[in-house]
């Protein structure tokens, strides 16, 4: 009796969503510290009305290039700004960029791949060639060349780096289907007269979205990335409203007067973008058994 019950083994429960979500975010210390800084930097954005000390847009003359003070705790910028307020108001469009962009191009990319894989031939070769086109060119630098054709604006923007973006998803997605279709509960499918449509959102999207979700999460600091240094060329976030780009380029016209833009706004970007990659990788590493450690 005892024999058998040491040789009885033990199936362990498997953890819930919730469980495995805190255990990639806060499984360790140094992700657990990344998520906690998003948090933060996303209330922030959510609580800039209330949290932001004045209006980011109001001028004066008499406060121009101000020291850090009780009054302006990071300065004023060479219009009399208060430096704190528009960073506080900067992270809303940086993070909504960061937010929107990787969402809006992991949409459009999976479509693309999922439908150069699963049917292949002159459809896959036309997807294919497009995709190589726009890989040819590094992010950024096909971000700032269709931001000087379209312009400035919000949208504009979005669809900007949302057209970056798109090539990566893409093949990312039709390198998964392509394996995934030759899965037997694929081809089963085929085999009983499934129509196309259902067999790809049914068994290919949800059998590849793993290595999607970890790089849509990985590009959300990409996209922070480029939106400020596309604000910072002038082709971003329209001035005046504020944008962590357009405020070290503000920056710059009284680097040595007033620093505290340059500094403020380079530290949040820093902050965000390093802290996205932490959770990203962390993601990844989860989602992909190959590159856990």
């Amino acid at each position: 009796m005892s024999v058998a019950a040491e040789n009885t083994a033990v199936v362990p429960a498997e953890d819930s969503a919730v469980e495995k979500v805190r255990k990639i975010l806060f499984g360790r210390p140094e992700t657990a510290l990344a998520t906690v800084v998003i948090i933060i930097f996303v209330l922030i954005a959510l609580l800039a009305p209330w949290l932001a000390p004045y209006d980011p847009l109001s001028q004066s003359i008499t406060k121009i290039n101000r020291l850090p003070s009780e009054e302006n705790w990071l300065g004023t910028d060479q219009f009399g700004r208060d430096v704190l307020s528009r960073l506080i108001y900067g992270s809303r469009n940086s993070l909504l960029f960061g937010f929107i962009s990787p969402i809006l191009a992991a949409f459009f990319g999976t479509l693309l791949g999922v439908i150069a894989g699963y049917f292949g031939g002159v459809v896959d070769r036309i997807i294919s060639r497009v995709i190589d086109l726009l890989l040819a060119f590094p992010e950024l630098l096909l971000a700032i060349l269709i931001a000087a054709v379209l312009g400035g604006g919000f949208w504009n923007i979005i669809a900007v780096i949302t057209v970056a973006f798109i090539p990566g998803f893409a093949r990312v997605a039709r390198a998964q289907t392509l394996s995934v279709k030759q899965e037997p509960y694929v081809e089963a499918a085929i085999a009983v007269g499934v129509r196309t449509p259902v067999i790809i959102v049914r068994h290919v999207i949800p059998n590849i979205m793993a290595p999607i979700i970890a790089l849509m999460t990985l590009w959300v600091a990409s996209a922070i990335r480029i939106e400020a240094s596309l604000s910072f060329l002038g082709i971003g976030t329209r001035a005046p409203n504020p944008s962590w780009g357009n405020i070290i380029r503000d920056g710059l016209n009284s680097l040595f007067g007033s620093p505290w833009p340059i500094i403020g706004a380079g530290i949040a970007i820093t902050l965000v973008v390093l802290s996205f990659n932490l959770v990203g990788d962390a993601i990844r590493d989860a989602l992909d058994p190959s590159t856990a450690r």
